[in-house]
């Protein structure tokens, strides 16, 4: 499997990039600044089996996109799965916000979803998938989080759109939408993360508090033949918590 993960070198994005790309796949992991992480990502992938590429650059414009994916079809001309979990954790009060500082987290967060998918479609064949990780900060007002959660709002409409365009070339487009989960972001977004991962784990009814493995092992079966006709959904993957 050959996969393109914007945001790979960390969190979610680093896991899903490992899951998809091991045992013979091969993983191109879009990052922005931190190279120590980048390395990181790499090392991961090739311990479980895969190869990994790291392409540096930012994704939240549409010049930067292209390059990103120029990069990538130096390498090949074939993207199985194309998944966006980059994220800007601009944290602040909506009536608070830097405007300029607020559209460059929530063009990265939620726009650069269809920057990446329109500069990749000539990568992507009958069969390719296209994931949009997502919260449920989209729909439940969280302080501080509405860089995030309105761009993440944004994208799940965007999938829909993609999914009825897509669907005649054969290419599937689908948000997973994961509960909390011990993330860089969500330590850069509230003032207590641990308390507040500590009450999800309490409160969800599946008895405890989601993994990183959960949400990966999601998104593997989502791209799998199996799940073919799933087109233009949410996912949540939350063990029940927000039911």
């Amino acid at each position: 499997m050959t996969v393109l993960v914007t945001g790979g070198s960390k969190g979610i994005g680093r896991r899903i990039a490992v899951r998809l790309a091991a045992d013979g796949g091969t993983a191109f992991i879009n990052y922005h600044s931190d190279d120590e992480a980048a390395e990181e990502a790499v090392e991961a992938v090739e311990t479980a089996g895969g190869e990994g590429h790291l392409v540096k650059g930012n994704v939240s414009t549409p010049e930067g996109a292209q390059a990103v994916v120029d990069r990538v079809t130096e390498e090949t001309d074939n993207l199985e799965q194309v998944v966006h979990c980059a994220v800007d954790p601009y944290s602040t009060p909506v009536l608070d916000a830097d405007l300029d500082r607020f559209t460059d987290a929530t063009r990265l967060n939620g726009v650069a979803l269809l920057y990446i998918v329109q500069a990749a479609l000539p990568l992507l064949n009958d069969g390719s998938s296209v994931f949009f990780l997502s919260s449920r900060g989209s729909d439940t007002v969280v302080p501080g989080y509405a860089a995030i959660g309105t761009a993440k709002a944004f994208g799940e409409s965007l999938v829909r759109y993609l999914a009825k365009e897509l669907a005649p070339k054969g290419i599937r487009a689908n948000t997973v939408a994961a509960g909390p989960l011990d993330t860089e972001a969500i330590h850069e977004v509230l003032d207590d993360p641990e308390e507040r991962l500590a009450a999800a784990a309490e409160a969800n009814p599946s008895g405890r508090g989601l993994q990183f493995e959960d949400v990966t092992e999601a998104v593997a079966w989502l791209s799998s033949p199996e799940a073919k006709m799933i087109n233009g959904q949410i996912l949540f993957v939350d063990g029940g918590l927000y039911v």
